[in-house]
């Protein structure tokens, strides 16, 4: 009950009808998490109306039956081969994942996979090929249940993309163009279904500081482009990348299938090479897409003007126990025990001028200098031998000062040697994507964590 209070005291909440345009991402990749119950009352006090999982949790789906919140469900990249080979896996994995809860829990997409294209292993690529027909499956097995309203799609990332600036000449990558992309297309037209897009701005602006613009990442309108090959003048970057699969549908012949969001977003904290990644962007960005989402009528983008494209929020919580670069685990409207990391409203009836003053952003320009990989302060001691020997055993040279004699081998302390591991490994590996995590159990500094005669190995930015 102090949970709620807390809510409703930190976020900004509208009276008025929530708009049918803007849902949450609930993902649960955290160990200190609200439970279900806990998280499903919390989003009710945010107004949420829809939200999307990225399974088909049965506690969750029982926990919404009878509310009004509209929920989006996912088939697992590892489920797709078997459904789309049989009718009888499609016809069990909806009888179990939809008609078990619709339509007392309000289930309105499918989603089958997870940025399936995105990942080109050869069993992943075995995945590929059977997209469309699991999507085939599911839709086949739903109208066969009288379920026609739930639509079924795919969320895939910007990468499918091999083309994207300027938006007219977006195209697909010549790998998927014709065998892949053209069936998935045919199938969305189809069913008059959504093309479900992850679209992070963050990402190409953090890549490109110097040419593009923070304000134009951030829906400032201070910043404008046209493009050259159309004319079409744009006042932010996501309008450019939603443009962009827009022509490269048309391309492919393909004029009038509808955009979703499915994931969209901005990191409230990130590593120290990761720039801009701080709650006064991530408030920013997300209060202006509410308001660019909301306005009624709706403003689409360049390329379709007056068209709503639905819009899910990544996310819910910060996730503790995602991997990766630090940004991976703060992308979170809320803090990991529920309480508002800034104000939002999601019905976008709350004036931009009307929330309280956001810290100031402290990292919109990048680093120059040092940076150390050492042992996190909150890090599990238990956990840092096996940590240390995973770093020393992926080259020879990686721990020789830490041999007995050596210049680092003193103080004889787990946290000293893992600390030098995970620096030397870093500064070895960084350039073919060695990040500075180990499960949680590092984390970077500027602060030079040499002494005597022993110099931990650096990162340079």
């Amino acid at each position: 009950m102090a949970l709620l209070v807390l809510l409703s005291a930190l976020l900004v909440v509208s009276l008025a009808e929530p708009s049918s345009k803007i849902g949450i991402n609930y993902g649960r990749e955290g160990d200190n998490l609200p439970s279900p119950y806990e998280s499903i009352e919390i989003m009710k006090s945010m107004n949420v109306r829809h939200i999307k999982l990225y399974d088909s949790d049965p506690e969750i789906l029982k926990l919404l039956s009878g509310t009004k919140i509209h929920v989006t469900i996912m088939v697992p990249n590892h489920d797709i081969v078997q459904i789309a080979s049989s009718k009888k896996a499609a016809d069990q994995w909806v009888q179990n994942n939809v008609l078990a809860y619709h339509p007392d829990t309000r289930i309105e997409f499918v989603l089958v996979g997870n940025e399936v294209l995105s990942y080109n292993s050869d069993a992943d690529q075995a995945i590929w090929q059977n997209l469309v027909p699991a999507m085939r499956g599911i839709r086949n097995s739903l109208r066969a249940h009288d379920s026609k309203n739930i639509k079924v799609g795919t969320p895939l990332a910007m990468d499918v993309l091999q083309c994207t600036f300027p938006p007219s000449n977006g195209t697909f990558r010549s790998d998927i163009s014709d065998t892949l992309m053209k069936p998935l297309l045919k199938f969305l037209s189809g069913t008059n279904s959504y093309f479900f897009l992850d679209v992070y701005p963050y990402f190409p602006w953090s890549a490109n500081p110097m040419n593009i613009s923070l304000d134009f990442a951030l829906f400032g309108g201070n910043v404008t482009q046209t493009d050259p090959g159309n004319g079409l003048v744009y006042t932010n970057l996501l309008d450019q990348m939603l443009d962009s699969v827009i022509f490269a549908m048309e391309k492919l012949g393909y004029r009038n299938i509808k955009l979703a969001i499915a994931e969209t977003g901005w990191p409230t904290a990130g590593d120290i090479d990761q720039i801009g990644a701080n709650i006064h962007n991530a408030a920013t960005y997300n209060r202006n897409l509410i308001q660019l989402m909301t306005t009624k009528p709706a403003l689409g983008t360049p390329a379709r003007p007056g068209v709503a494209i639905p819009t899910f929020i990544f996310s819910l919580y910060e996730e503790n126990r995602k991997t990766g670069p630090g940004t991976e685990r703060h992308w979170g409207l809320l803090h990991a025990n529920g309480t508002p990391i800034y104000d939002i409203d999601l019905t976008g009836k709350c004036d931009i001028s009307d929330y309280n003053p956001l810290p100031p952003a402290e990292n919109n320009v990048p680093y120059n200098g040092k940076v150390w990989c050492v042992v996190a302060p909150e890090a599990n001691l238990m956990n840092l031998s096996s940590a240390l020997s995973y770093a020393c055993s992926q080259d020879s040279h990686i721990c020789d000062a830490l041999s007995p004699g050596k210049e680092c081998y003193e103080p004889i302390s787990i946290i000293w040697h893992a600390s030098y591991a995970f620096s030397s490994y870093w500064s070895k590996y960084r350039s073919q994507g060695a990040t500075c995590y180990f499960n949680g159990l590092a984390t970077q500094t500027t602060v030079n964590p040499s002494r005597g005669h022993c110099n931990f190995p650096s990162v340079t930015l």
